[in-house]
């Protein structure tokens, strides 16, 4: 049966109390949510997924209240952090109290909470009494969702809904720091960057590749991938001679390259990294739709956001 595509929150607040699995926007990817309390609505976002059940999921909260809740220990500089960029693309890790289920958290001691921006999720969140576990609307390991349209297209048949709350406008997932020790862990790359964090708190260590178990969703070496295998290009890179089903996705600038202009894919007509951010997960998805086996991509600058763009290409890219 094909998810309902819904714009009001009161219907997407019902199927959720009813343990209904629901796909809603926020201001980064779509987000695949269900009651993050009850282990059984979390294990059908396993299920839809086909995630392995390794990998933690990230708890979506209405207020710091709810998220302090969540918490066995708030530590002060999750305070801070959370008093500084929420709602909006942080994801916090801390101590997880009795009330978080084994399954969100894959048996870690911590939990990753998030107040997204976006206002009709944060409108969601604010009607229920329960937190949202939510990890990307899509089979895992695919393309990230940026539309309502991704997730039906990916998930459409098995989920109740999709919260349709437009097109995404980070369009990368959110920025995740650990506090669970002494030291404050950069787990993931995100529209917040190190430099912001650190002018909140100090010091902040970066933690993005997988030691042991994965602490945080996105740590993977291989992620984000499309089924058209990607090449990697440094920026000011030599392109390769077009051929016959392979793109060239150029960071800016596709009028210079050689290329016929229906095998280039910009991620910017201007260069600028929003914009980029914003098309990287639609343009990986168009490089499977139009049918090209082969993509060439020019990487963005490697500073501020396009570090996190970066991240993704190279997890996407990765064999």
């Amino acid at each position: 049966m094909q998810a309902q595509c819904l714009t009001e929150v009161s219907k997407a607040t019902a199927l959720l109390q009813q343990g209904g699995l629901v796909a809603i926007p926020t201001e980064t990817v779509y987000g695949l949510a269900a009651n993050g309390l009850d282990a059984i609505a979390v294990a059908r976002i396993f299920e839809a997924k086909k995630r392995p059940f390794f990998d933690p999921l990230i708890l979506h909260v209405g207020s710091l209240e709810q998220a302090q809740g969540l918490s066995s220990r708030w530590p002060e500089k999750a305070q801070q952090l959370a008093q500084a960029f929420w709602p909006g693309p942080l994801t916090l890790v801390v101590p997880k109290s009795e009330h978080v289920p084994d399954l969100v958290s894959s048996s870690l001691p911590s939990v990753g909470l998030r107040m997204p921006k976006h206002p009709l999720t944060l409108s969601l969140l604010q009607s229920l009494e329960f937190p949202l576990a939510a990890p990307s609307a899509n089979p895992f390991g695919y393309v990230s969702p940026t539309t309502a349209q991704h997730v039906l297209d990916q998930l459409g048949n098995a989920i109740e809904a999709v919260l349709d709350g437009g097109p995404c406008e980070v369009g990368i997932e959110s920025t995740i720091v650990s506090l669970m020790g002494d030291e404050i862990h950069l787990l993931r790359l995100g529209k917040i960057s190190q430099e912001e964090l650190e002018r909140v708190v100090g010091p902040v260590q970066r933690q993005l590749s997988v030691k042991g178990a994965v602490q945080a969703p996105g740590q993977l070496e291989q992620h984000y991938s499309p089924f058209c295998q990607l090449y990697l290009l440094e920026p000011g890179q030599e392109v390769p001679i077009w051929e016959a089903e392979s793109a060239y996705v150029p960071f800016s600038n596709p009028t210079a390259s050689a290329w016929p202009q229906d095998h280039l894919l910009a991620l910017s007509q201007s260069g600028d990294l929003n914009e980029a951010a914003a098309k990287v997960f639609s343009i990986l998805r168009q490089l499977d739709t139009l049918g090209f086996k082969k993509a060439w991509i020019e990487l963005a600058p490697n500073q501020g956001l396009g570090l996190a763009i970066n991240d993704r290409l190279r997890r996407a890219a990765a064999r």
